[in-house]
């Protein structure tokens, strides 16, 4: 079964204002679609990977519904005694059908859905989303766990109570979706409300010292609207015994600069941002190769503050490895955030 991209959301600061809105939790998990037809049960990632074979005990939730096909939009989550565990979650992709079926038994999973797509043939995407919410419902809402409908409220006090209150623990914001708001795979076309600001880079190269050498810093990259890998800023402030477990780590991913994205260099137009310590720095041919490239391939959650551009004004924070992420899809649009509006910017002045 192909399952379609999901709907994303856009980084906006503060919950919208307007009587328009439907507020729900912002869960931290996998993001899956489910999708049914008759006997076949699949779950797939936000990319497009099969996730059904590490969580048999979803699948089979799903199987056990009445409607014979469907397609919904959700959050896998392992739940814990404090909270929700993503760590756990990890871990349930593993290659060894034994070990699958034993984690299904000591760290089950629970499927939060949030949209229904299709039903019983009916393909709902251009419905708007309070219809999709009432038939997702009808499909999921008297269901037994694994399997839950994510609460929603058009109260916006209550919406910013969650923002306040349920920080971490398998939360992390909020997200709003218009009433009428249609489902439009693959497009930013909701609003997310984070605790923080986090984006997802493509860890592409490192900064080193020492000997045994030490990760200082980790260069990161986005892909920007003309496929280059952009280099937006940097992690740093690791603790030592971090930096030389990062310096192992990262080995087997170390490249030659040669077939590297940023062989002829980075941020070559120079800029203020790039002369603040730690932050994203000039580098071109010709100058001192002050930075060790890596293969493209790994993903990291980063904690950042503000943005110039499309370049981090400080030294991020490493949040967490994402494996579960494809480089490809980590673009620079994830920085986008609301303008301030002229009379916050006047009363700084």
């Amino acid at each position: 079964m192909n399952a379609p991209k999901p709907m994303l959301a856009r980084l906006v600061r503060e919950l919208p204002e307007g009587d328009q809105w439907i507020f729900e939790p912002k869960w931290d998990g996998f993001r899956g679609i489910a999708a049914r037809d008759g006997a076949d049960v699949e779950i797939h990632s936000r990319h497009g990977r099969p996730l059904g074979r590490y969580f048999p005990e979803l699948t089979a939730a799903l199987a056990a519904l009445d409607a014979q096909r469907f397609v919904l939009d959700g959050e896998l989550v392992v739940m814990c005694n404090w909270g929700f565990d993503f760590e756990a979650l990890l871990a349930r992709l593993h290659p060894a059908a034994s070990r699958v079926r034993e984690l299904a038994a000591s760290t089950p999973a629970v499927f939060v859905a949030f949209d229904a797509l299709a039903l019983d043939g009916q393909d709902l995407c251009a419905r708007g989303f309070v219809e999709r919410r009432e038939r997702l419902l009808d499909t999921v809402g008297r269901s037994a766990p694994p399997l839950f409908v994510t609460p929603a409220t058009e109260d916006r006090a209550l919406a910013a109570r969650w923002l306040e209150e349920f920080r971490g623990g398998g939360l992390d914001g909020v997200v709003a979706k218009r009433r009428d708001q249609p489902y439009e795979p693959g497009a930013r076309a909701m609003l997310k409300i984070k605790h923080e600001r986090t984006a997802d880079c493509v860890v592409a190269g490192v900064r080193v010292s020492g000997d045994p050498p030490e990760v200082t810093a980790v260069m990161l990259g986005l892909y920007d609207e003309a496929g280059a890998l952009a280099h937006v800023g940097v992690a740093s402030s690791f603790a030592k015994a971090a930096r030389a477990e990062l310096a192992r780590e990262i080995a087997p991913l170390v490249v030659a600069l040669e077939g590297h994205p940023w062989e002829r260099g980075f941020l070559a137009g120079g800029g203020a941002m790039g002369r603040l310590p730690g932050a994203a720095g000039r580098w071109v041919p010709g100058m001192t190769l002050d930075w060790v490239p890596l293969a493209p391939e790994r993903v990291a959650e980063v904690r950042y503050t503000q943005v110039d551009g499309d370049r981090l004004r400080h030294p991020a924070k490493l949040v967490r490895w994402r494996p579960d992420r494809e480089p490809a899809s980590c673009r620079v649009d994830q920085l986008e955030a609301e303008p301030p509006r002229a009379d916050q910017v006047l009363s700084e002045l």
